[in-house]
């Protein structure tokens, strides 16, 4: 879609904390109003309305959407978003194990802001499936390049928590 209409999407989403809680329903007008000026096919209408679900508590409506994003071919940024967006859609609901198959492979995917999140999210899913110790190394790993020093000794504590017989 062109500018305009991702500046007005912006928009609705920087207006978000206004509607609370009584207001969901209005918020996800706003987003199908913006998304009935896309294209039938475009990957983005359902990216926005999932977003819309999601954000207003209902993960059980977000992931079919996200999963008809990501099939009508959403990729880059805002398709790395779906995934991480799904995959904590995925843990809400008790399917965590999916949101593990569908992130892994995004550690190995170009590097970029949404890298956090990916293992933030990750690890989310993997201590609902009693990982703990893989979620709190994939954490540290992500927290460690941040910390102003203890970055090595953070990075081999997280490398340390997969190491057998540790």
């Amino acid at each position: 879609m062109n500018q305009d209409w991702e500046d007005r999407v912006a928009g609705a989403w920087a207006s978000f904390d206004t509607y609370g809680e009584e207001g969901a329903a209005d918020f996800r007008a706003v987003i199908d109003t913006l998304v009935a000026e896309l294209p039938d096919d475009s990957p983005l209408g359902p990216f926005e309305r999932a977003c819309a679900w999601d954000s207003t508590g209902h993960s059980d409506n977000a992931v079919p959407l996200y999963r008809e994003a990501l099939a009508r071919g959403l990729s880059g940024y805002k398709g790395r978003r779906a995934k991480i967006q799904m995959s904590s859609s995925l843990r809400n609901i008790g399917q965590a194990e999916e949101g593990v198959k569908l992130l892994t492979p995004e550690l190995d995917a170009p590097s970029d802001e949404l890298d956090d999140a990916v293992r933030a999210t990750l690890a989310l899913c993997l201590s609902s499936l009693g990982r703990d110790r893989e979620g709190l190394s994939l954490v540290l790993g992500a927290l460690a390049p941040h910390l102003p020093r203890y970055q090595r000794s953070m990075a081999n504590y997280a490398r340390a928590l997969l190491e057998p017989g540790d």
